[in-house]
């Protein structure tokens, strides 16, 4: 849809908001009316450079022909079947992923809330089906961030904020470890705990990766232990750190991974995925998705992960990451550039980032601030040398001008 198609002005939209929407963002000040490639277009015909990506979602850039043309081939013949039925698309998705990440099953959700939420289902029936009553805890991180559902704010490690407030109480068991400190980890698990569940990059934590000591750490005690790893990738799976999954890079298998964002290509899906062994955990009955595994969200799904696979999008990500990154430690005032590919934190000196955002937007860039210091950089994975040049200037002279 476009405003002039339509007889609308930019107000009409802006005002519909006002009036009908429960306002829980900050919105820049344009209508999003086309994209393509690395650039979203505005109502104006303005291009602004989306190094915010759909918040990781367009890694193939906006409207990827080869999504398109699957979105569009797929609503032609059958837009949605119960789960009772088998599909083409859930199949040969399903088929795709476990192959490329070495995984061995697979269930599809519709979001990334929904694959850490079922993730954690799945753990704690895991554990009272093979060791009584008490073993449904889980250990995460402090800091972290697992999605808006009740049981993933649970899950999230960031008490006090306005993400969890009043939200309470929150489901049992769930206990929080301090991130990259084995120990802390080591001592929050207790005979009970079934399971222990991180981001191998905390991305609204701030940007902060996971060394490689602490997740190889995390692997050798959950198997000591007897205990699941589970693995939220809900933001750094699919090319986004380097390798095709973050933990393919770090060498350390999870027994359950969540994904979601870049692997619809803009559609919404989610997925877990697990090792063989949780195969018979779910049976008839326990879990279930009326969407999940939708054929239009599969079809668009399996191109865009052929797009990311095909064109070695992760080593381009790997590449460009290291450039950007580069680029980015010259900005004044910064204090700390962290990130593994093109999952980029800069945190400066300075409560600056939110005033660096808006501005950077009102310059033709688009990013994320997920701390007072710290922005986010998530560009999509095909992003070349010139656009992150460009993106360097337009950050560079909006930070100086700022401070």
């Amino acid at each position: 849809m476009k405003l002039n198609e339509l007889g609308l002005e930019k107000d009409d939209i802006k005002n519909m908001y006002d009036t009908y929407f429960y306002e829980t963002f900050k919105r820049f000040d344009f209508i999003a009316e086309g994209g393509h490639d690395a650039y979203l277009v505005d109502e104006t015909g303005k291009e602004y450079l989306d190094f915010m990506a759909g918040i990781a979602v367009n890694s193939a850039g906006h409207c990827n022909p080869k999504v398109v043309e699957a979105i569009k081939a797929q609503c032609e013949t059958l837009i949605h079947a119960s789960n009772y039925c088998y599909t083409i698309p859930q199949g040969m998705l399903a088929k795709l992923i476990c192959e490329s990440i070495g995984m061995e099953k697979i269930y599809f959700q519709n979001s990334g809330a929904e694959a850490n939420e079922v993730m954690m289902k799945l753990a704690r029936k895991y554990g009272k089906d093979n060791y009584g009553p008490n073993r449904y805890k889980i250990v995460t991180a402090s800091n972290s961030f697992h999605g808006r559902t009740l049981a993933t704010l649970a899950a999230t490690g960031q008490p006090g904020s306005a993400i969890q407030h009043n939200y309470d109480p929150f489901i049992p068991g769930i206990t929080y470890a301090e991130y990259n400190n084995l120990k802390a980890f080591e001592e929050a698990c207790d005979e009970d705990t079934i399971a222990v569940m991180v981001e191998p990059i905390q991305g609204e934590g701030g940007v902060i990766p996971a060394t490689k000591e602490f997740l190889q750490g995390l692997r050798k005690l959950c198997d000591e232990r007897d205990m699941l790893l589970l693995f939220d990738e809900v933001q750094t799976g699919w090319g986004r750190t380097g390798s095709l999954m973050a933990y393919m890079g770090y060498g350390v298998k999870p027994d359950c991974v969540s994904m979601a964002k870049a692997m619809g290509g803009g559609m919404p899906i989610g997925a877990m995925c697990t090792s063989a062994k949780l195969a018979l955990t779910f049976g008839p009955g326990a879990h279930g998705s009326t969407y999940a595994g939708n054929p239009v969200c599969c079809a668009a799904s399996y191109a865009q992960i052929k797009e990311i696979i095909d064109n070695n999008l992760s080593d381009n990500s790997a590449k460009m990451g290291e450039y950007f990154s580069g680029l980015l430690a010259k900005l004044p005032h910064v204090k700390e550039v962290r990130g593994h590919g093109l999952m980029i934190g800069v945190e400066f000196d300075k409560d600056i980032a939110t005033d660096v955002k808006y501005n950077s937007a009102d310059n033709g860039l688009l990013m994320t601030a997920v701390r007072p210091s710290v922005i986010r950089l998530v560009p999509p994975l095909n992003v070349t040398k010139e656009e992150c040049d460009k993106a360097f200037e337009i950050i560079d002279k909006v930070v100086k001008e700022l401070v």
